[in-house]
């Protein structure tokens, strides 16, 4: 019996024999755990956040709370399954990996996020402004809170962990091939995207503090001499290293780390499509819609950045334009070029 067994009646109200020593078992709170199906343990976690999330954000008008999540939440799922796994004895190997490749791509994330000032009281993503203000409804907006905001994007961050469940339910099938090359292909592949979100991470942060440094002084900062260009800085958005390839290398690196997840899991079972990717595919659809937010806000405050939507992929390189940089340069050669033209006639 769950509760306490008492004899008399002001027993009842003795807080020792009554909350003290129940708040001691641990060994009950363990088998609800471990007695409980991961995934359905997960959902539930992810809804009792919705609530949290929507108080939070509608007291302090923030709409970022569940951006400050973003990099966590993940890790946070995997490891759960880790742990299910671990206390019922179900073997690791596979769901482990996943874990270690996601706390990488969490410490990725979550120190770009805090560099950029992500924690920091009161900041939040400047495209909830925008899309509050075409909104334009109060009601509306609040109603966009609670389902897209908080609902949606919090089991969303549940449901592109949704292979590594698939893992642990393959890992009790007796008949299940072990941990052999092609996982480890699969987990490095993972690495390899988190690797180029880092580097397109970084060229990012540098073009902007350099810009930043330009727009105060006019003179381009000295470590960024070899990097940046006066004309670099005045365009306004960086079109060098990996985004001279594509304009969101870190976007595209992102949806290619759970899309390699979710491959892998088609793989090890067998598979060629399973339930689990529908988390990615609506990872996917919201990086679609947020670019072509992110784009219209770029478009209308660069003059060039219609030039660099029309020569440079948005996710994918095309490879018979070259690179994005030489494209620009030379379309800016030729423009420069017909206005001396225009100008001696």
């Amino acid at each position: 019996m769950a509760l306490p067994t008492l004899t008399a009646v002001p027993d009842c109200a003795n807080f020792t024999l009554t909350i003290f020593e129940a708040g001691r078992d641990f060994e009950s709170l363990k088998n609800i755990y471990v007695n409980t199906n991961p995934l359905v343990t997960a959902v539930a976690f992810s809804l009792l956040l919705v609530p949290l999330l929507l108080i939070v954000s509608e007291i302090n008008r923030n709409y970022s709370q569940i951006d400050r999540l973003w990099s966590i939440l993940p890790s946070v799922y995997n490891g759960h399954y880790v742990l299910w796994s671990y206390l019922n004895g179900v073997s690791t190997d596979r769901t482990w990996t996943i874990f270690v490749c996601t706390l990488i791509w969490s410490a990725r994330l979550t120190y770009n996020y805090w560099r950029k000032g992500g924690y920091s009281i009161g900041s939040e993503d400047y495209r909830w402004t925008i899309v509050r203000e075409k909104i334009n409804n109060g009601f509306l907006w609040f109603l966009f809170n609670i389902f897209f905001i908080s609902l949606t994007q919090s089991l969303l961050l549940l449901m592109i962990t949704a292979p590594t469940y698939v893992f642990l339910v393959l890992n009790t099938v007796g008949t299940a091939p072990a941990f052999g090359l092609p996982d480890l292909a699969f987990s490095r592949g993972m690495i390899f995207f988190i690797i180029i979100e880092y580097f397109a991470d970084q060229q990012q942060w540098d073009f902007q503090k350099a810009k930043q440094s330009y727009q105060q002084t006019a003179r381009v900062p000295t470590e960024y001499k070899s990097t940046f260009s006066a004309d670099d800085l005045n365009r306004g958005f960086v079109i060098s290293g990996l985004w001279s390839w594509c304009r969101h290398p870190n976007f595209a690196a992102e949806q290619a780390v759970w899309l390699m997840l979710y491959a892998w899991s088609c793989y090890a079972t067998q598979t060629y499509i399973n339930w689990s990717g529908a988390g990615v595919l609506a990872y996917i659809l919201l990086f679609q819609g947020s670019t072509i937010l992110t784009e219209s806000i770029s478009a209308s405050k660069y003059p060039e950045y219609d030039d660099y939507q029309y020569l440079v992929g948005k996710f994918i390189p095309i490879p018979w334009l070259g690179s994005g940089h030489k494209a620009m340069s030379k379309k800016k050669k030729t423009s420069h070029k017909q206005k001396s033209e225009k100008k001696t006639e």
